[in-house]
């Protein structure tokens, strides 16, 4: 049984939904992004690997039903008596294609046995309204989470990081998403982009929960990567990367004014220690995840002792 944390735990509430342990399963559909191949930019996230965010995927070059297999199997040598799994489209833009596409690859997975849930990592401007509907088609056959990659919800950070796309676009996509009460949104954002203070990094937090009906959320820390473009703005001291103790202050920040329903679905990440440049003390997750338990304990807090009314952007 899981230590109550002081937080609404990933891991509880698939616990509670499913009532078992479930995987995510992390799969490598072979899509790309928009602001990677030229539709709205080049060159994509300043902070992005060759692999779109998909450097733990098991086998990213097999078939996706293969990939899927491999995945479990792996999985399997430390918890072998998982049943339950989420198809995870982890890597680029899962909704980038058109959508016959994306039925297409989408469907040689999530018919496995055992597949309880689909999670579909994306951005806010790859959603058109005919792949909304397929969403909401597989929402009514099982369990369907939309990951927005949104990262800071500040402009000028995000034209720094080359995301563009807005934070009202954002907005509009989490409004025609909701219109399909059994399609969950979880946001991502990440801690310590280039020029972003502590309190701005509250703030996304603020403006993502308050303004915006989701259901989880995902705070990363930024990983500064080798062969990134966000490398050369590190080299030329235009990037400062957190400290354990600032990042973890943030978290705990963050997490007093998340309403306390709101899932997180992560307080910190995992990057490959070969191609890691900073911050090196993130390798050690356990030992961030319990500080940031710790503070919280000693601080008396939980997730949401602070959280405001949720006002959703109409």
């Amino acid at each position: 049984m899981e230590v109550m944390k002081p937080y609404n735990s990933l891991n509880a509430y698939y616990r509670k939904l499913f009532g078992e342990k479930t995987f995510k399963v992390p799969i490598d559909a072979g899509f790309d992004c928009p602001n990677r191949d030229g539709t709205v930019a080049h060159g994509g996230c300043t902070f992005c690997t060759v692999s779109g965010s998909g450097d733990a995927i098991v086998a990213p070059e097999a078939p996706i039903r293969e990939q899927f297999y491999k995945e479990i199997d792996f999985m399997h040598r430390k918890w072998p008596e998982v049943k339950k799994y989420l198809v995870y489209f982890q890597n680029f833009t899962n909704t980038h294609d058109k959508v016959e596409v994306i039925r297409e690859r989408y469907e040689q997975a999530i018919n496995e046995p055992g597949v309880v849930g689909i999670n579909i990592g994306t951005r806010p401007d790859c959603l058109p309204d005919e792949t909304i509907d397929y969403l909401a088609e597989l929402s009514e056959r099982m369990h369907v989470t939309v990951e927005l990659g949104l990262q800071t919800t500040y402009e000028a950070t995000s034209q720094l990081i080359n995301r563009a796309h807005s934070y009202e676009l954002y907005v509009e996509t989490v409004q025609r998403l909701r219109k399909f009460p059994k399609i969950e949104i979880v946001s991502h954002l990440i801690n310590g982009l280039p020029g972003e203070t502590h309190e701005m990094m509250i703030e996304n937090v603020r403006r993502c929960v308050t303004d915006n009906d989701i259901q989880g959320i995902k705070l990363h820390l930024l990983h500064l990567m080798t062969n990134t473009r966000m490398q050369r703005d590190y080299h030329e001291g235009r990037l400062q990367l957190l400290s354990q103790d600032e990042y973890v202050s943030i978290v705990c920040d963050q997490l007093e004014i998340i309403p306390k329903h709101i899932v997180i679905h992560r307080i910190t990440g995992d990057a490959p220690r070969d191609m890691l440049i900073g911050p090196m003390w993130s390798l050690n997750k356990w030992e961030v995840l319990n500080a940031i338990e710790q503070e919280m304990n000693r601080r008396g807090s939980v997730q949401g002792c602070k959280a405001k009314e949720q006002r959703f952007i109409c």
